[in-house]
């Protein structure tokens, strides 16, 4: 018999999987969004600003056409991915007041679509405004999630200053959201072959395949960038390697966890050459399992910046490797979450 996820686990789909869909308008986002519920998985985590045209401060009726859209399919919302959207222009910044009233609408649209949270990037928010948005967050019920991801592990000084200030506010609203793109044993099979396709040297290119996570191989892409010598084509792919693509081990979330809510199963394709889109979920599910998490895991694929694959496909195919993954490792299996 199959093992089922443990209690307390959600699995999920972020909408962001289907953005070469939904730019392509063939078919509307709320259309989109409901076919994800009746035919992937039934909740869903929203990127508004692809699929609400009032976005940033959304009205009701469009928050509750999306709302009624899922519904009918037996769907739900997990988290909407919030803006705080800093600067009126190139020099003014938004005043604290500013900042607060700019989050405020979306907070209440994510309350409204039924969603449990929201998300903003790691530090971006700071404590002043997290402490003056806690009372609306206890009062919708919401939780403010701040993202890391990428080259931004635990233990990098840019990061350590919001995660204290976090675990300050000891308030189980404002938690912490895992992107596993920190988690890379290896780079994406196919990333590879783009960045030899537009004309990477092949000097680096073999750093890149077997020594990813040598300090030494993150060195030689920073001082490429700074010479100037990437080739055009690649340029913004490149970049990934300097922001996207992380290098942290599952062991070094440890000390956080008391802090994290939810994960986001970032993948950019399914070679799964040497477990390099397995394991790292291998590794989370053992470590998760061990302390007790609770919480949503959503299936994020990035690779749609440069594969034209299906989304429908690999969103499917990815959550039965995830799932499988996941359970295979974690040491105790609990009803169903997802």
């Amino acid at each position: 018999m199959a093992l089922a996820i443990p209690h307390g686990w959600t699995l999920c789909a972020s909408s962001f999987n289907w953005t070469p869909e939904i730019t392509a308008a063939r078919r509307t986002a709320h259309e989109i969004v409901a076919g994800i519920a009746d035919s992937v998985v039934k909740t869903i985590e929203l990127e508004p600003g692809l699929l609400w045209r009032s976005f940033p401060a959304p009205q009701d009726a469009e928050v509750d056409e999306l709302r009624h859209s899922l519904a009918a399919k037996g769907g739900s919302v997990s988290i909407v991915g919030a803006s705080l959207d800093d600067f009126t222009s190139a020099t003014n910044r938004r005043a604290l007041q500013e900042r607060l009233d700019f989050l405020v609408p979306q907070l209440r649209a994510a309350h409204r679509v039924g969603a449990s949270g929201v998300r903003l990037p790691i530090g971006q928010a700071g404590t002043e405004l997290l402490t003056l948005v806690q009372p609306l967050l206890h009062e919708l019920d919401l939780i403010l999630y701040e993202e890391i991801q990428g080259q931004q592990a635990p233990s990098n000084p840019a990061v350590q200053p919001a995660l204290d200030a976090i675990a300050g506010l000891a308030d189980d609203q404002v938690r912490v959201l895992v992107d596993i793109s920190m988690l890379m044993p290896a780079l994406p099979v196919t990333y590879l072959e783009e960045l030899r396709r537009g004309g990477l040297s092949v000097e680096l290119l073999h750093r890149l395949e077997k020594d990813w996570r040598d300090p030494a191989t993150l060195d030689a892409v920073t001082a490429l960038l700074r010479s100037g010598q990437v080739p055009p084509d690649i340029h913004t792919l490149f970049m990934n390697l300097l922001i996207r693509f992380g290098r942290s081990d599952t062991a070094d979330l440890q000390g956080i966890l008391p802090l994290v809510g939810a994960f986001h199963l970032k993948f950019w394709d399914l070679d799964d050459d040497g477990g390099r889109v397995s394991q790292p979920l291998r590794d989370l599910g053992g470590l998760l399992g061990r302390n007790g998490f609770t919480g949503t895991l959503t299936s994020e694929w990035g690779g749609h910046e440069w594969l034209q694959d299906d989304p429908t496909q690999m969103t499917r195919r990815h959550l039965a490797l995830a799932k499988a993954s996941l359970v295979q490792a974690a040491p105790v299996a609990q009803g169903i979450g997802g």
